[in-house]
């Protein structure tokens, strides 16, 4: 009896909703889906949102009728503890709601969950992720219903496992007969392949899957009001994907080429970093929700390049957890895992840390992280030591052609800013320490070893000169 009346003292919670009478049945019956949906909780009728103690007539078939009510308007049925217990000599009902084995729990066929002190309703996709989290069965684990054994491409098959026993040892030999080795990869159910099988190796993907698509566009200028320069929907299965995208990507940014001295060599440097180019398209192609109609999208501009995933983050998860060490939850598993035997992807959860790592090492900004609307956008942006703002600075020529040599470089050293820009080192040193003051390099390495790097997060001159 206490232990109710603290409850009641304690007001509205996560877990305890106030209702004043029963005939409030269909916001009673939400309660219980968002309770069900969430970790459980107490409905209790009787008493007003403030916490004052009003009661309810209890009648002969009060209770049975209540939970005929629960029951006939949850979808599945709810089974909750009712009890009837009396509080300052009235009648308080309490309703015990347990966290639901099986999710979604509807109420009139709308799905709720509990947020703070109030019910939320659910939209279809986080009604659809409960019941797959629920069932534990993936989109890519289930089987393709409308596809059969031979509409797979046994040569791809055969590639992959070649290529999957030559980059992680994969224990299937390649002369396998396929169906074995699907059913050793986990990509066939009852003679059929899964939706992850088709993704992987269907002769004709798109006839199924037609969002399974990779829609890459080149603008000119810095908006996507700009021209199209060049535009291409890359399709085919997901492997290929990958393939064609990337290449779509290197035909669209810019390649700068040197002569360095003592070397023979030609030296070559991609304006982004072709490992996170890699890396974050394979995310984007095996992370995606292909339950979403939309398609990846490459987007290249003048100033930066953003790849759009269909799909939102693992429940509870944000941007910044993507910028922290984090364990690997693929919305694809399957996928994934063919992936990784190819090298494709890490299962470590390792890919947007190194995204970052290979970016900045490479004189860039961070890259941007970001949800909008149903999509998961990662966005790669030049340097943003542009004439114009170097100018602003007030550089002089030999700063400024040591900052063009940072951009194609990435360091420089007393030595080599002395011999580009022909000063003695002492001057050398006084410029370089000046463009540290203006907050566009760093200085790293000990000893002889010290060497200057670009600046590469937002310093407050950016900031001021922006505004």
């Amino acid at each position: 009896m206490n232990e109710l009346k603290d409850l009641i003292k304690e007001g509205e919670s996560e877990t305890v909703e106030f209702k004043p009478s029963l005939s409030q049945m269909d916001k009673i019956t939400e309660s219980i889906s968002a309770f069900s949906n969430t970790k459980g909780g107490t409905v209790v009728i009787g008493v007003s949102d403030k916490g004052e103690v009003l009661g309810v007539d209890i009648g002969k078939n009060t209770i049975e009728s209540l939970a005929n009510q629960i029951k006939q308007n949850t979808d599945p049925m709810a089974y909750p503890s009712i009890l009837v217990e009396e509080i300052d000599k009235k009648q308080v009902v309490f309703i015990k709601v347990v966290e639901a084995e099986q999710k979604p729990m509807l109420a009139f066929g709308r799905g709720y969950m509990r947020v703070g002190k109030s019910n939320q309703k659910l939209g279809f996709e986080r009604i659809r992720n409960l019941a797959l989290e629920t069932s534990k069965i993936h989109w890519d684990e289930r089987i393709c219903e409308d596809a059969s054994f031979d509409d797979l491409d046994e040569e791809k098959v055969r590639w992959f496992l070649k290529e999957a026993r030559h980059s992680r040892g994969l224990d299937i030999d390649e002369n396998s007969p396929v169906e074995e080795a699907l059913l050793r990869l986990k990509l066939l159910k009852a003679g059929k392949p899964t939706n992850g099988a088709v993704l992987l190796f269907a002769r004709d993907l798109q006839r199924r899957f037609i969002q399974s698509e990779v829609k890459c566009i080149r603008f000119k200028g810095v908006g996507v009001t700009g021209e199209m320069i060049d535009i291409r929907t890359v399709g085919g299965d997901v492997f290929e994907q990958l393939i064609e995208a990337e290449k779509f990507v290197f035909n669209n940014i810019a390649l700068s080429a040197w002569i360095e001295d003592e070397k023979i060599q030609r030296q070559e440097r991609w304006e982004y970093p072709p490992k996170a180019i890699r890396e974050v398209l394979a995310n984007a192609i095996s992370h995606r929700d292909y339950e979403i109609t939309s398609k990846v999208q490459v987007r290249i501009f003048d100033d930066r390049m953003e790849f759009w995933n269909p799909g939102r983050l693992p429940e509870g998860w944000n941007v910044e957890t993507l910028k922290k060490p984090h364990e690997s939850i693929p919305r694809n598993p399957s996928i994934a895992k063919q992936f990784f035997w190819v090298k494709y992807i890490e299962e470590v959860g390792t890919g947007t840390n190194k995204i970052i790592e290979w970016c900045v090492d490479w004189g860039l900004p961070e890259p941007e992280f970001e949800l909008k609307e149903t999509s998961f956008v990662v966005t790669f942006r030049k340097s943003r030591l542009t004439d114009e703002y170097l100018e602003l600075l007030g550089l002089n020529e030999r700063q400024k052609k040591a900052i063009s040599y940072l951009k194609k470089h990435g360091k420089i050293d007393r030595k080599t800013y002395s011999t580009i820009c022909d000063v003695e080192k002492t001057l050398a040193y006084e410029e370089l320490t000046d463009l540290i003051n203006k907050e566009l390099l760093d200085m790293a390495g000990t000893g002889k070893g010290i060497h200057y790097i670009l600046r590469t997060k937002r310093t407050n001159s950016e900031r001021i000169a922006n505004e």
